[in-house]
């Protein structure tokens, strides 16, 4: 369940963000108070416990917390710590994640991913500095960004590349940051916040969280320090709390240069972007808009994967943005051009992999109906978040490939030798009604997507 704002905390962030969008040069300069505002820090906890994160490098849970004294203790106690400006960021934990190649990266612990985090105590103070400096930046940040800035969603980025590609932007330049969130640097970042955020004691957080040791585990469980303190210069951690909306704030750079000079129509080109990742569809040349990108990036000190960043004429080939592909094609009935949007091959070969893991022959002895909702669960966030655009043909071979794989597992359960039988005998309506499974729709999800909004 989403939870919903209080009133007085809306009046405030209404109140910062109007006062920011009416004056682009005023600096704010008494904010501080608002952070430790009990309220504030309450409503900061529910939302960071919504998250349902794990315990960070101290170990203590959220059930910890409300056992021990409840709210009623730890609110307070942190609320005289940033008061009496005794607070200290906690360090973080890094952990390695597998990537879908099957290598694997090391992050810190402010990744959203369930089993890396930094102390709640963090991610609450975290979460109630975003709520008060959220929405000053958010007067200044531009329609044609999208990434974790509210009610913006990824559909509404895909949709504006649908809208480009069918006025003729099919020109695209698919781009890709080399390292962005460990090569920001901290004084240029601390520079930009500086310019709509005096309040040094504001500042003095974020900094600390930039700066925040991290700690890593090895098998054994010892803790070694493996970047971050004091020297480090440059990242800001992913996933953190605060994280999402520093890193939006210094790419903004680019998007205000875009806009202040008139580039849209100057080089009749557009740019959609998602956090670090963004597309520049053009209507003609290329090679302009691209050497501007590349002289505001230098100024930034971020520079672009070049193995990765490439020049697409979407009347060709495809493009992947967001987990979804893109090209224009053209039409049987009327000859003319629209753009097919559809999930990537990379997802789809992503969700048929977690499929086989939970089908396949080892997990006969676990109850069927444990598997059947770890399956349901997977194909429904999947589901929701694909079901846009051109996707019914996707989606009909996606549930195809998981008819046939539940059952060949049904199959194995019961001793059926060969796979043709299994299918006859767990036929697809026995699947769904009896079994429960989830049945993914075979239409397009434009009229889906369009009924949400």
């Amino acid at each position: 369940m989403r939870l919903v704002t209080p009133d007085n905390i809306r009046k405030l962030q209404r109140k910062l963000y109007l006062k920011a969008k009416q004056e682009s040069n005023f600096r704010f300069y008494s904010l501080y108070d608002k952070i430790h505002r009990p309220d504030i820090l309450e409503h900061a906890y529910r939302l960071v416990k919504a998250n349902r994160g794990k315990p960070g490098i101290d170990g203590i849970s959220f059930d910890d917390i409300e056992r021990n004294g409840g709210l009623s203790r730890f609110l307070p106690e942190l609320g005289k710590a940033l008061q009496e400006r005794k607070y200290k960021a906690s360090p973080v934990r890094r952990a390695l994640i597998p990537k879908p190649d099957g290598s694997k990266r090391p992050l810190g612990s402010l990744l959203r991913v369930s089993q890396i985090q930094s102390s709640i105590h963090d991610r609450v103070v975290q979460m109630a500095t975003k709520i008060v400096i959220e929405p000053i930046f958010e007067a200044d940040f531009v329609d044609h960004s999208y990434g974790f800035r509210p009610k913006r969603s990824q559909h509404d980025a895909v949709a504006a590349i649908t809208y480009a590609m069918n006025t003729g932007h099919t020109q695209v330049i698919d781009a890709d940051l080399s390292k962005y969130f460990d090569t920001i640097p901290h004084t240029k970042l601390l520079k930009i916040v500086a310019e709509r955020i005096c309040d040094k004691a504001i500042l003095h957080l974020i900094k600390m969280w930039l700066k925040a040791p991290i700690i890593e585990e090895d098998k054994d469980g010892k803790r070694k320090t493996v970047g971050g303190g004091k020297k480090s210069r440059r990242g800001t951690p992913q996933g953190g709390v605060i994280s999402p909306l520093l890193s939006n704030l210094y790419i903004h750079i680019l998007d205000r240069i875009w806009v202040r000079n008139g580039l849209p129509s100057k080089y009749r080109a557009r740019i959609i972007r998602y956090a670090d990742d963004f597309v520049v569809l053009c209507k003609g040349d290329v090679e302009q808009p691209l050497a501007l990108i590349r002289k505001v990036l230098d100024r930034l000190e971020l520079t672009l994967n070049t193995t990765k960043t490439r020049i697409v004429n979407s009347l060709e080939e495809s493009f992947v943005f967001l987990g979804f592909e893109f090209q224009m094609c053209r039409s049987f009935r009327s000859g003319k051009y629209y753009p097919n949007t559809q999930p990537a091959r990379k997802s789809l070969l992503k969700i048929k992999a977690e499929v086989k893991e939970l089908t396949k022959r080892e997990h006969t002895m676990i109850p069927m109906d444990d598997i059947i909702s770890k399956l349901n669960k997977k194909l429904v966030g999947w589901v929701e978040y694909f079901h846009y655009g051109n996707c019914s043909s996707s989606f009909s071979r996606l549930k195809f490939y998981i008819e046939n794989r539940v059952a060949a597992h049904l199959g194995c359960r019961h001793k059926i030798r060969s796979f043709q039988s299994s299918v006859k005998e767990y036929n697809s309506k026995r699947l769904y009604n009896e079994y429960g499974l989830y049945k993914i729709p075979e239409t397009a999800g434009w009229k889906k997507v369009h009924a949400s909004k």
